[in-house]
């Protein structure tokens, strides 16, 4: 051997020996390698209990391949060092009941897996379980580390400070729940959660006891992450309510995806809550600590006419934490109902759409000082069903004086219709004086050619505004009446053999006997008046409109809520019966000028 091939093998022994010395880990990153292994095992376990819970019969189950945005991630946990070191390994859960609901919280990510609201059902009659299947805490605090580690909590295992396993609340009781992840004898994070029997708000104090230094920038990202279940029947229509919300600077902003794809918005500065939301259920989070923004996500991936179609929003808030090192948060998961909401942020219940943005200075004080009171109060000893038939009634009641005003006015124009059939006949050729000598018989006659039609454009508010409440208003959710099981969804009764554009392949029942009487009005609209005159006002184009208009809503109204259709079927009963009063009546002054 040469001396060149001695001095060669000496160097790579050295480079060798000098390579393993120097990327041996040090006794600390063992430790905090064993730690994560054993809490990489710890969740996996429960991800592993949690896949072989027997799927509820009434779900379908996910066809192979096809992605699915409500799933939790099977990707193996990420490093987060220190925090990851304390990162304890047994996984436990605490059941916690309340009147209003139930919940079970986990020490994987120190929050509630699941919660399942008790004075609600689903469409096929099961609990409503507000959130998709998961072994983890709904709720994930996440920040910058001086380490350079990314940490996100619903993926570390803390410890329980609570001995018990279940927590039963009663009306008027109020309980703590306490989690800690321990990184040292002086540095711990401490969940410490207020749960409240009597609302759906579940409070959380977070406290970072000596991490002022490990936290960058003393800024922290709190947001839920899982998908929250559908409730309804038609996947496909409560699809158009999914949907993420933020609320700041005195503006609601909605983050709502039309098409597969996904989609983040950043928001800056001051923010009062952010929400995700389905038809008739909701997650919100507010904190009372100085925010730096929001984010909101969405993910879709399919069509949202398809009923297999996941729809995930997720919500996260920005916050500083304070100088007591401290970050607080009240969390709102329940009903879309005003009253719940109300209490819990003054505007929290504008995410239900209760009519147009134009129309909103209108239909916000209708629906919460007069609309809600009222259903509120007939609640108790009243079928919902009735009160929408009163309500319809008293509506009519109400806006009597206009009617009146309306038909007599329609009246007094078909009185006038020989006349104006001659001018029409006398000035054919000139437009212009035709016109004058209409203008003129309406003067000398003391008719309003706009008088049948202002006081109707004076009511449209209301209709609208009942229009957009029923359809999503909670309070007719799963009320029976008469045939229909659910007032809040269609009342099909007819199922066709083939299916019509716009209408579908199911005709609803309230919607026929709505049409039917609209059919019935119009008749009465354009064939009676006083002494029995009839020709509608406008001629015949507005006479065939009359007709044609009821058969148009039948399709309009069809797939809409069966509340709906009952309030304008009897709207419109109401109305034929005013109609004829006032007819009546005009009759008897007719007469009696006569004599």
């Amino acid at each position: 051997m040469d001396r060149n091939t001695v001095t060669g093998l000496i160097l790579i022994l050295f480079v060798m020996v000098a390579w393993a010395y120097f990327t041996m880990p040090t006794e600390q990153e063992l430790r905090e390698r064993q730690a994560e292994q054993a809490r990489q095992d710890s969740i996996a376990a429960v991800q592993a209990d949690t896949q072989q819970v027997e799927q509820p019969a009434d779900e379908p189950e996910q066809q192979a391949g096809m992605p699915s945005v409500g799933a939790e991630e099977e990707d193996k946990p990420q490093e987060m060092g220190s925090f990851s070191a304390a990162s304890i390994r047994d996984t436990s859960e605490i059941q916690v009941e309340t009147p209003l609901f139930k919940a079970t919280f986990t020490n994987v990510g120190a929050g509630p897996a699941q919660i399942t609201l008790k004075e609600y059902e689903t469409w096929n009659h099961q609990p409503v379980r507000m959130i998709e299947d998961t072994s983890q805490s709904a709720y994930s605090l996440g920040f910058l580390t001086n380490e350079n580690y990314n940490v996100e909590t619903d993926e570390l295992v803390f410890e329980p400070l609570s001995d018990s396993r279940s927590i039963v609340l009663g009306e008027g009781e109020t309980r703590e729940l306490k989690y800690a992840l321990n990184l040292s004898d002086n540095q711990r994070l401490l969940y410490t959660y207020t749960i409240n029997a009597d609302s759906y708000e579940i409070d959380l104090d977070i406290q970072f006891e000596g991490l002022e230094q490990v936290v960058i920038g003393g800024t922290v990202d709190f947001g839920w992450k899982p998908q929250l279940r559908f409730t309804e029947k038609d996947a496909s229509t409560e699809a158009t309510y999914a949907s993420a919300y933020v609320y700041t600077g005195g503006e609601l902003e909605q983050l709502k995806l039309s098409e597969a794809g996904q989609k983040e918005n950043n928001y800056n500065g001051a923010i009062d809550w952010v929400a995700t939301r389905t038809k008739f259920f909701s997650q919100i989070i507010k904190t009372d600590n100085s925010t730096q923004g929001a984010l909101l996500i969405g993910e879709q991936t399919g069509s949202s006419e398809q009923s297999t179609t996941d729809h995930h929003y997720r919500s996260y808030l920005t916050t500083d934490i304070s100088p007591q090192n401290t970050v607080s948060y009240q969390m709102y998961v329940g009903p879309l109902a005003y009253r719940s909401l109300k209490d819990y942020h003054e505007v929290a219940y504008n995410m239900v759409d209760v009519g147009y943005s134009w129309l909103r200075w209108f239909s916000d004080p209708l629906v919460k000082y007069i609309i809600i009171p009222y259903f509120g109060f007939v609640d108790d000893f009243m079928n919902i069903g009735l009160a929408i038939i009163l309500f319809a009634v008293l509506i009519k009641l109400i806006l009597y004086p206009l009617t009146k005003k309306s038909y007599r006015s329609m009246a007094a124009m078909k009185e006038l219709q020989p006349e104006m059939q001659e001018i029409k006949e006398k000035y054919a050729d000139d437009p212009e004086k035709q016109q004058k000598a209409t203008m003129k018989l309406y003067k000398e006659s003391g008719v309003n050619p706009l008088g049948g039609c202002l006081p109707n454009l004076l009511q449209l508010p209301i209709l609208i505004t009942l229009w957009r409440f029923f359809q999503n208003s909670i309070l007719i959710r799963q009320q029976e009446f008469l045939w229909a099981s659910d007032l809040s969804a269609p009342d099909y009764i007819l199922s066709l053999p083939f299916s019509i554009p716009f209408l579908g392949d199911q005709v609803a029942g309230f919607v026929l006997l709505m049409t039917g009487a609209m059919f019935l009005q119009s008749k009465l609209t354009g064939g009676m008046g006083p002494s029995g005159g009839g020709g509608a006002a406008g001629g015949p184009n507005m006479k065939a409109l009359q007709y044609v208009f009821p058969f148009m809503l039948l399709f309009i109204f069809n797939n809409f809520a069966a509340g709906l259709s009952l309030y304008y079927l009897i709207y419109n009963l109401v109305s034929i019966a005013q109609q004829l009063l006032i007819y009546r009546q005009m009759d008897k002054e007719k007469e009696a000028a006569a004599a």
